[in-house]
């Protein structure tokens, strides 16, 4: 489990997602760059953080990133507090609010083991994250229980049946003439760091169960539209191609439950 974990830290320290593509300069303009592109490709994350409603409210954001969430939290005037497993995120996130002059407590550590008493945050949010740590209902019981009771948990994991895993299933696994490669395999192998994993709605039901008012979407997202640029790693005269040709408007209305994004909000 240890050896795993230190995969993923390697994997993101090495460069923190949208890094390479917005953080040239690192500095304000940059940060900049960043948000306006996350918030362009993906316009829902701004409905389902609803970051104006935590003024004044306690919130630990796990997986913090380059920072651009963080930061609309700390803007909305939220009592605010960050974790990442990588020192590379730490110090964007630290350098992005001194820049801008918001503040966080912002410190690298492990999901699995949340550093905060029981009963604390009003809210805790994570975007992306969950799905990397080897252990995740380990990660998600830790978030039941440092909330406070009647407090909000709101996450975004991976959908485990969606049309990226499914073009990625095509290319690693049936192109690959391996076709009884499973989805699991697939994810854990070829999208972002070393395990990352993605979960049916049934498998999300079973992870937050122990909360209440539970509600769980899924949504398509500009990869599984192919309506933005893949990572180097998957770039392909095949994927040009599809790119091309894609029945972008049937997809929506044929699959609209079949997108990588799977958001989760629970009450404890």
């Amino acid at each position: 489990m240890e050896t795993a974990k230190k995969d993923v830290h390697d994997f993101w320290d090495s460069s923190s997602c949208g890094e390479d593509l917005y953080l040239q300069d690192a500095g304000k303009a940059g940060f900049l760059r960043q948000s306006e592109a996350r918030y362009e490709l993906e316009p829902y994350i701004l409905t389902f953080a609803d970051f104006k409603r935590y003024k004044d409210q306690k919130v630990l954001e796990i997986g913090i990133g380059l920072g651009a969430d963080h930061q609309e939290f700390a803007d909305a005037g939220a009592i605010l507090y960050g974790i990442d497993l990588t020192e590379r995120a730490i110090a964007h996130t630290s350098n992005r609010f001194k820049i801008f002059g918001c503040q966080s407590l912002l410190q690298k550590a492990d999901c699995e083991n949340l550093p905060f008493g029981s009963d604390v945050f009003d809210l805790v949010y994570s975007w992306g994250a969950l799905h990397h740590t080897p252990d995740t209902p380990k990660a998600i019981a830790e978030v039941h229980r440092v909330l406070k009771p009647g407090g909000t948990v709101k996450a975004m994991i991976y959908h485990k049946h969606s049309l990226v895993g499914y073009m990625l299933w095509i290319r690693y696994a049936l192109l690959a003439f391996k076709p009884l490669t499973g989805l699991d395999d697939i994810y854990a192998n070829y999208l972002e760091s070393p395990g990352t994993q993605a979960f049916t709605v049934a498998d999300a039901r079973r992870l937050f169960a122990e909360f209440k008012h539970v509600t769980i979407n899924c949504i398509l997202t500009h990869a599984d539209l192919l309506t933005s640029a893949a990572g180097q790693r998957h770039e392909s005269r095949l994927l040009r191609l599809a790119r091309n040709i894609w029945p972008r408007w049937l997809l929506r209305m044929l699959c609209p439950q079949c997108g990588l994004f799977m958001t989760v909000k629970g009450v404890k």
